[in-house]
């Protein structure tokens, strides 16, 4: 007979997943054994291999796990009703929110794809690419006659993501700029870009 989960089974893998995150952001995946994750973060290596029989594992699961809450986190936000400058500023706003208290899993990311055997890392860049074609179909509607023909539409989408993948580096909490706040900036950079945008 199976076991049984326990109820706070999703409880426990979440603060394992941010806690080991934590530990990978500031020290780097190589120099983080098990032994040390569990001694960090309170738990036995027992229970932490409970969870995950590997850091491979962990460190996969740590990325699958945040960019799905970001593709969920966009997708809910998404409403083809609207206008295509206010349905990209929504997206961008919800993008930078499920970025909210997840900059270290963020630094994992950016980081520790390359780090895993390829099957997996394709796996993960699969969700990364389902991220970008969120964005992408909406930018395109922004100016449809300037990317028509032409290859612009990958770069361009990834110059908006390069501005919110590396917001993390420079954004504080009650700073000067508030979270909505640079996603208007940011979609109005893009926005004004691509309005002026002319196929060859």
């Amino acid at each position: 007979m199976p076991r049984t989960r326990a109820k706070d089974y999703d409880d426990k893998r979440e603060a394992i997943l941010h806690g080991a995150a934590s530990i990978f952001a500031r020290d780097g995946y190589d120099r983080a054994s098990m032994a040390r994750l569990a001694s960090e973060m309170g738990v036995s290596k027992a229970l932490l291999y409970h969870y995950y029989t590997s850091k491979e594992a962990l460190l996969y699961d740590i990325i699958e796990s945040h960019l799905q809450e970001l593709v969920e986190a966009v997708e809910s936000a998404d409403d083809a009703r609207l206008p295509p400058e206010a349905r990209l500023e929504r997206l961008v706003t919800a993008l930078l929110e499920a970025y909210r208290d997840a900059d270290d899993e963020h630094r994992v990311q950016l980081s520790g794809i390359r780090l895993l055997p390829e099957a997996e890392q394709n796996a993960l860049k699969e969700l990364e690419r389902q991220l970008v074609r969120l964005f992408a179909r909406i930018i395109h509607d922004l100016n449809p006659g300037a990317f028509g023909e032409t290859q612009l539409l990958k770069p361009v989408t990834m110059s908006l993501f390069g501005m919110l993948n590396w917001f993390y580096m420079w954004f504080r909490e009650g700073g000067g700029i508030s979270r909505s706040d640079y996603a208007k900036l940011a979609t109005h950079m893009l926005v004004s870009g691509v309005a002026t945008l002319e196929t060859e």
